[in-house]
């Protein structure tokens, strides 16, 4: 599969017809102000202006599933690409599947500041929100 990228104002191809058709079936992620807002904050540390978010799904954790961040500067060909506020969110493909339709928020509360997903595709979660299960 080739890659994709989604912007605000709509779908902009980089290969085949079936990346576009993954962004337009719901596989996407979005971002909400604050996550745009705290990943510019890193980021503006960082000495390196390729840097995006990448986000990924791993076995493991209490619920089956745990999600990881990480910065990255290069694209996978597997990769799906989402651009929100100047800032570029990377996800696998596999990735996708279960994180599709979901939203990456950054929440601060009394127990702390922490990068929070909101999955409609998960089943359940652990007390942290870091493992789901579908």
């Amino acid at each position: 599969m080739g890659l994709a990228e989604m912007t605000e104002s709509g779908v902009e191809t980089q290969g085949d017809a079936t990346a576009v058709e993954a962004v337009q079936g719901a596989r996407v992620v979005t971002m909400s102000a604050a996550a745009v807002d705290r990943v510019k904050e890193l980021l503006a540390a960082e000495d390196n202006e390729r840097l995006m978010l990448r986000i990924f799904v791993s076995g493991g954790g209490c619920s089956g599933f745990q999600y990881g961040f990480s910065f990255d500067d290069s694209v996978n060909e597997d990769d799906l690409t989402f651009e929100y506020g100047g800032v570029t969110l990377a996800v696998d493909e596999t990735s996708l599947d279960l994180l599709g339709g979901s939203e990456v928020d950054w929440v601060e509360s009394l127990a702390g500041a922490a990068f929070q997903i909101n999955n409609p595709n998960a089943s359940s979660s652990c007390g942290c929100g870091s493992s789901f299960s579908v």
